[in-house]
Formats: structure tokens, sequence, C-alpha cells
């Protein structure tokens, strides 16, 4: 097996790559491990609003390419990974938290005698959670960011509490772990290549997704042919987008 390569290396090999060689099937159980490598991606108060659908089936797949507009990358692919933005998941993501610090800490320990990073880990589960992320029809979410402008006004506050702060929140957590997968795929040699040209809402149909799920974007996954590689890379120069302060 070809050696692993460093992530300097994988970022710099890491292309999306639109045509695939289909005489060159991938491991299953490596692509696996790479969407394992996924979930240890940062993310927004560690509440992991996500899930991954891994499409191994090439009956599925052909299916899937009309619904991303028959793009090269869809209809070459060996295989597929969606990635699912769950906010509606929030409750049971925070209680898997709180589970979490039970196991840190003596169970049903009285105020008093708890630390102060305990007090503030289950305040912060147990009432900011809930206070950013509940909202019934956006009411309450525009409710919240009034008062949080009324305190803002007196000192430093977050100010992203509406549902729709939070559905960007959840979708930006969910597009570091696609990243974290197409760098691990480029480390161990495989191809990716990240689509938003979708219609979502027949994929989730076809995948038998909720409705309250959100797709984040689909990866399709191979091994580039020489030509799957559309030009040379072409980036904005780096001073144009970086400052120093």
């Amino acid at each position: 097996m070809t050696k692993e390569k460093t992530v300097s290396e994988a970022i710099h090999y890491r292309r999306s790559v639109r045509i695939f060689d289909e005489q060159k099937p991938l491991d299953t159980s490596l692509v696996k491990k790479c969407i394992e490598q996924a979930a240890l991606a940062p993310n927004s108060s560690n509440m992991q609003l996500w899930e991954f659908v891994h499409i191994t089936s090439k009956e599925i797949i052909d299916k899937i390419a009309p619904l991303c507009f028959n793009q090269n990358a869809a209809k070459t692919a060996q295989q597929l990974v969606v990635f699912v933005v769950r906010k509606d998941l929030w409750k049971k993501r925070a209680k898997a938290n709180l589970a979490f610090i039970e196991t840190l800490y003596e169970k049903n320990t009285p105020k008093s005698e708890q630390t102060g990073r305990e007090r503030v880990t289950r305040n912060y589960y147990g009432k900011i959670i809930p206070f950013a992320y509940f909202d019934v029809l956006g009411v309450f979410g525009w409710l919240k960011y009034l008062l949080i402008l009324i305190v803002g006004l007196f000192k430093p506050t977050y100010r992203e509490v509406r549902n729709r702060d939070m559905r960007i929140v959840a979708h930006k957590t969910c597009g570091l772990a696609a990243q974290n997968f197409m760098i691990s795929m480029a480390a161990v040699n495989y191809d990716t290549c990240p689509m938003e040209g979708t219609d979502t809402w027949r994929i989730k149909k076809l995948l038998g997704l909720p409705a309250t799920a959100e797709i984040n974007m689909l990866v399709s996954c191979g091994v580039r042919k020489p030509e799957g590689v559309y030009g040379t890379r072409f980036r904005i120069p780096f001073e144009k987008v970086y400052t120093e302060i």
C-alpha cells in the first residue's frame, strides 16, 4: 500500500476531480475510515449536527447522477458521500453531551460542590444551548434577536441567535467535516469532488431522509483520470487575501 501523505501533501494533492477511472474501484473500508475522520472535525459547541450517507450501490449512484444534472463527477463516481445537516437533532445532541459530562463528574453532585468548569458546562448544555436553538416558526428567534440587540448596546454579546443564524452555524460545521473527509481521502491517494449543483429535495426523497434534514453537499469519490482535473489550479494571489494586524 502507498505510504499515506502528510497533511500538507494531501492538501496540495487534493483537486476537484470531475472524471474518475471506472476501472479503479475504491476500498469501501478505507473510504469509511475517511468518513470516521470527518466526524472528528471541529464543530460548534460539539453538537455534531451532521450525518453521513455513504453510497456504494451503483444502482443508487446511477439514480442520483441525473439529480446532479449529470455532472461527470456524479456519472463516473465509484462512491458518493452525502453530508447531511441535522439541526433538528439539537435536543438529542445536547442530551448526549450532558450524558458524556456525567461520565466525567460524579452524578447528582450538589451545585455547591461542583467545580467551576462543571457548573459552566452543565449550564451551557442545559440552558444556553436550548436558548440558542429553540424556536417556533422563527418568532422566538426574532424575540431573542431583539433582546440581544438591547443587551449588545451595553456589552459585547453573541448576536447570531435567529433560526437562520443557527442554520448557517450547522452548515458551516458540516462543511468542516466534508473538508476533513476530502483531505483524508487525498492522503490515501483517493480523489473527490464536492458538488452543490444538485436537486437536494429529490435526493433527500430518494435516500429516505426526513424533511427536517438538509443536504450540505454531495462528495463524489474515485481515482482520477488525467483528464479528470480540468486545468491548472488557480488561486487569487495570497497577498490579496491575507492581512496581518
